[in-house]
């Protein structure tokens, strides 16, 4: 037996006993819902409806009417079955946000306890003791996020999610999957973050080591010696803050929990198994509607973005390296002869220094001082590369440049 139940029966007993005392004529009306606690005026009410239909009326009539705002029971099962047949496995939280998106109009509370009630999902386990976060950045751009997962994103394949987010507000401004995280994946999500939103002042990792050069395992990062991401960032001043713990990216980390629960589901309901699709359905549909459901404003109005006014990124947010021209204006390259053409600045550039960039799409270029002196495609790499591992005679000039910038 229920509480609800127990109380309306000790209510019945009271009133029965002091109706009794004043059917007898030892109370009056007013003595008798004094006893009560009620008025004269309710007590009347309650002796006309005991008189039509006995003691139980007196009970609640609240508790055997149903609300006209409660669901339709078919709405319930049409809920469950939905849930059943195309979100098995979704947590409560991601399937109501998308049940919302859908055309829904019931409250989360509704919709969890709905599934619960009928079986389709578990009540989650206590939450454990009470722990106290890193407080956010007050203002957006002060602090980004930058970190990757590998996960079985779609069925037999392993892919890494790159994500770059804001700590202040927890707005997820890139996110794209790559086949393994790198130099080249990172670049290409800071360059995405500038030309979006603008410079942060900070950026915030794990001591990977396309991002930092640890010279003991687990242990403190070397600031001094950079890699080519770090010389990049601090070409652009922006700061670079290392993670020494999982518990210390634990936004980021909690952000991947919603995204290995939440993705795949999404994918697979749409039937999503190439990357470049992926991809697309990040930025195009997830991402937006993620954006929207956990994003927050900053504690403090304004922004620390900076918009970016400088040298074209593609110059920045690339790979540089070293080398020394030879005595036929030739540099050694990771195996190739890369030929500088003949140039009406100068004569040669015998025993000069040249920088090489080599640019996230795998192509190449020269330079001198600030000048480019030379292109060199990825199709001109590769066709030199097939010379190589076929042993073909290479010609004395290496490969033949794309452009030459005069």
């Amino acid at each position: 037996m229920d509480r609800t139940t127990v109380l309306q029966e000790i209510r019945k007993m009271r009133f029965e006993e002091t109706w009794n005392e004043w059917k007898k004529g030892r109370l009056t009306q007013e003595e008798a819902g004094r006893i009560l606690g009620m008025s004269e005026r309710t007590f009347r009410r309650y002796v006309r409806r005991v008189e039509e239909e006995g003691m139980k009326g007196i009970f609640d009539k609240r508790l055997t009417q149903v609300s006209a705002r409660r669901a339709p029971v078919d709405e319930a099962l049409a809920l469950v079955e939905q849930y059943r047949l195309q979100h098995d496995g979704w947590n409560v939280k991601h399937f109501h946000s998308w049940y919302r998106r859908e055309g829904g109009t019931r409250s989360y509370t509704w919709v969890k306890k709905t599934l619960q009630q009928n079986g389709a999902v578990k009540k989650a386990p206590g939450q454990g003791k009470h722990r106290k976060r890193r407080e956010r950045a007050p203002w957006e751009g002060m602090m980004i996020h930058q970190d990757a997962s590998r996960h079985a994103w779609v069925p037999g394949q392993l892919w890494d999610l790159v994500v770059t987010m804001d700590d202040a507000t927890n707005e997820h401004v890139s996110m794209f999957f790559v086949t393994e995280e790198g130099t080249a994946s990172s670049f290409r999500g800071m360059r995405e973050v500038i030309e979006t939103k603008g410079l942060p002042s900070a950026l915030y990792t794990d001591r990977g080591s396309h991002y930092w050069v640890t010279p003991e395992a687990g242990g403190k990062v070397d600031k001094k010696n950079l890699t080519q991401f770090g010389r990049a960032m601090k070409h652009l001043g922006i700061e670079m803050i290392p993670a020494y713990s999982p518990e210390a990216r634990g936004r980021s980390e909690r952000a991947f929990r919603t995204h290995q629960e939440r993705l795949p589901r999404e994918l697979a309901l749409r039937g999503i198994t190439g990357m470049e699709e992926a991809t697309r359905y990040l930025n195009t549909v997830y991402r937006p509607a993620f954006n929207a459901e956990f994003v927050h404003p900053a504690s403090e109005d304004g922004s620390a973005f900076v918009p970016w006014t400088g040298e074209s990124l593609d110059e920045i947010l690339c790979e540089h390296y070293e080398r020394t021209v030879g005595n036929d204006n030739c540099l050694h390259f990771e195996g190739r002869i890369l030929q500088i053409p003949p140039d009406r600045s100068r004569f040669h550039y015998v025993r000069k220094t040249v920088r090489i960039h080599r640019y996230p799409n795998g192509s190449l270029a020269l330079f001198y001082g600030p000048r480019k002196l030379v292109n060199f495609s990825v199709e001109e790499l590769q066709a030199v590369n097939h010379k190589k591992n076929s042993r073909a005679p290479q010609s004395s000039s290496g490969i033949r440049p794309v452009e030459v910038l005069t």
